[in-house]
C-alpha cells in the first residue's frame, strides 16, 4: 500500500471541478484484523436514511482530501486515523441540497476499534455478506478494496 501523494489529490480536485462537481466528500474503508469492514447506519430522519455507509463527510473550504478524512473519521466515529493509503476511487450523487457531489474512498488504518457514534445510529464491523447492505456505489469500492487487499 502506498499512500495518496500530493499530485494525485490535486488531479482529483482539478477532475472535480472540470466535471462541475460543486461538493466534495471522502470516505474511508476502515477494516479490522479479522477483515471486518466499519460501517455506519444512518437514521431513518436524515437524507438517504436507514442507508448502511463508510464513515464519510464534506471536505471543508482550504482542507485536502486527506485532512478531511482524518477530521470525518474522528467526528463520526471517535476513532483516530493513523495512515491513509490507496485511493480505492469515487462515485458522484446528488447531496441532499441538490448539490452534484463526488465521494473519493481511500483505505484508512485507524488506532483501536471502540466506536464512538456521533451522526448515526448504529455500527457494524460488516464480514463479505454484511458488506451487500450498502449502495451499488459503495459496493463497488468494497470491491476494489478486496482486489487491492488481496
Amino acid at each position: 500500500m502506498s499512500s495518496p501523494d500530493t499530485a494525485l489529490l490535486d488531479d482529483l480536485a482539478r477532475a472535480a471541478e472540470r466535471d462541475g462537481i460543486t461538493k466534495t466528500v471522502v470516505g474511508a474503508v476502515i477494516a479490522n484484523a479479522e477483515g471486518k469492514v466499519l460501517l455506519l447506519h444512518r437514521p431513518a430522519d436524515d437524507y438517504l436514511g436507514g442507508l448502511w455507509e463508510l464513515p464519510s463527510g464534506g471536505v471543508d473550504d482550504g482542507e485536502d482530501l486527506i485532512e478531511a478524512l482524518r477530521r470525518e473519521v474522528a467526528e463520526e466515529t471517535g476513532l483516530t486515523v493513523t495512515a491513509v493509503d490507496d485511493y480505492l476511487g469515487h462515485f458522484d450523487y446528488r447531496s441532499g441540497s441538490g448539490r452534484a457531489t463526488r465521494q473519493f474512498n481511500f483505505t484508512a488504518m485507524v488506532l483501536g476499534d471502540m466506536v464512538r457514534l456521533t451522526e448515526h445510529d448504529a455500527h457494524l464491523w460488516a464480514d463479505r455478506t454484511q458488506q451487500n447492505q450498502v449502495s451499488t456505489a459503495v459496493q463497488a469500492v468494497l470491491e476494489s478494496w478486496r482486489h487491492r487487499s488481496a
